[in-house]
């Protein structure tokens, strides 16, 4: 896909959302932020019921094209393959940035990856919390108030 290519899947993705939606009911929801341009996702995430693999994977969310776009890439692409959870842990943000077009998002890598960071933390928060009910314990708190920023 030439550079031009690239920028139309984007504006395509930004104006026409993937899953940009709450989905009910969800494991996790799990905000996240770059506090340095005001980019802002929160991803609702539920697993399969042996907890295994995504189920549904959803976001919302404000901020520039390149964020809101890749969120809607990245909730497209784990809800077409609904990937074991350690795939998702283990999906390298420069991937991300190769998928979406190194040469069109190269210079705003913050952006481009912070749904995935996101998601990534979900999917740790809803593994931990998995362990603690194992073991007896209550779910961690944690929820709409909690920002995380993830950088590259």
């Amino acid at each position: 896909m030439d550079r031009q290519e690239q920028i139309e899947a984007l504006l395509d993705h930004f104006r026409n959302p993937r899953n940009r939606q709450v989905i009910d009911p969800v494991d996790v929801t799990m905000p996240g932020g770059n506090p340095g341009c005001g980019d802002v996702v929160t991803i609702y995430f539920r697993a399969t019921e042996d907890g295994g693999r995504l189920d549904a994977a959803s976001f919302v969310g404000n901020g520039c094209t390149i964020s809101q776009a890749a969120a809607s890439v990245l909730m497209e692409m784990v809800n077409e393959r609904r990937p074991p959870l350690e795939d998702i842990l283990a999906m390298d943000y420069e991937d991300m940035v190769d998928h979406l077009g190194r040469e069109t998002v190269n210079s705003r890598p913050r952006c481009a990856t912070l749904a995935l960071g996101t998601l990534k933390a979900a999917v740790r928060r809803y593994s931990r919390n998995r362990l603690r009910v194992e073991h007896g314990l209550p779910p961690e708190p944690g929820g709409e108030d909690e920002a995380e920023e993830f950088l590259v």
